[in-house]
């Protein structure tokens, strides 16, 4: 998995690119609080021809923001996240994203 970050001079935003190896998997969406948690068609990854889903999501730098990947229905954390925060809620840690 990895994470690309490229910030933009003209606002105060950030194109994070989600990129996840699953060749097996038919649907990887990412989900945070950047989108209160929903599987929301924005935030659907696209497979390509490698088995790699990506996709692109503009955010608000100067955040930080949990987030995890769903992968045909199973929670899965980020190993290239910024750090791992414990949600009480889920029972489990979520990736953290620092812009």
């Amino acid at each position: 998995m990895a994470i690309k970050k490229q910030y933009l001079k003209s606002k105060p935003v950030c194109k994070v690119t989600f990129s996840v190896p699953a060749e097996e998997a038919k649907k990887v969406t990412v989900v945070g609080t950047f989108n209160e948690w929903k599987e929301k068609k924005d935030f659907q990854l696209k497979k390509l021809k490698n088995g790699t889903f990506k996709g692109t999501v503009d955010l608000e730098k100067d955040n930080s923001y949990e987030f995890r990947y769903i992968v045909d229905g199973t929670y899965t954390n980020d190993e290239a996240a910024d750090a791992y925060a414990w949600n009480d809620y889920a029972g489990a840690e979520n990736s953290v994203l620092n812009l």
